[in-house]
């Protein structure tokens, strides 16, 4: 059984549309339900290159290529693959490039899986030793405007930014019925 709110159902769209109006072009990730809706769109549409990767951290890469062959990129993924990142991120810091990133959080509010903890209570702060610029969004009307302000800091500064999406607005999931 998922437990979701009910806003849930507009904010990959309106999504969608940020990533549009700031000509993004690649879009990066892992497969991840907090994004399937947002990486539908992206996959339906001929002017976007949606990138499946088998580890986030191919994403650093292939988003700092894209940004020398003059394409803007986002790197969509869940707050578990942060900590395939670390090495990666470094890339961004020291060649000056943006790296923005969306990342739908685990571990934290209502989690089931005593796994996802570790690394959603520490997303945020190994993301900040790294050099990146972190905002986040526990609620569905903070979604746009958060990521917003990180793809702008990401194109304006030339560094990596993420906007962490919160367990409190994708929903906790659980074992089973309740």
């Amino acid at each position: 059984m998922d437990v979701a709110p009910s806003d849930t159902a507009s904010w990959p769209d309106a999504l969608f549309d940020l990533l549009k109006a700031h000509h993004v072009r690649q879009v990066a990730f892992v497969p991840d339900a907090g994004h399937s809706r947002l990486i539908r769109r992206c996959q339906a549409d001929p002017a976007i290159k949606a990138i499946s990767l088998t580890t986030e951290e191919e994403g650093i890469g292939l988003l700092l290529g894209a940004w020398l062959g003059g394409e803007r990129g986002v790197l969509l993924m869940q707050s578990s693959g942060v900590g395939n990142c670390i090495n990666m991120l470094s890339l961004s810091i020291l060649h000056r490039t943006p790296m923005p990133m969306l990342v739908t959080m685990r571990g934290d509010f209502g989690e089931f899986n005593p796994a996802q903890v570790p690394m959603g209570n520490a997303t945020q702060a190994v993301l900040e030793a790294m050099g990146t610029l972190v905002r986040r969004a526990d609620h569905a009307d903070d979604i746009v405007p958060t990521a917003d302000a990180t793809l702008r800091l990401a194109f304006n500064t030339f560094r990596p930014t993420a906007a962490l999406i919160g367990q409190r607005v994708l929903g906790a999931k659980t074992f089973g019925k309740e």
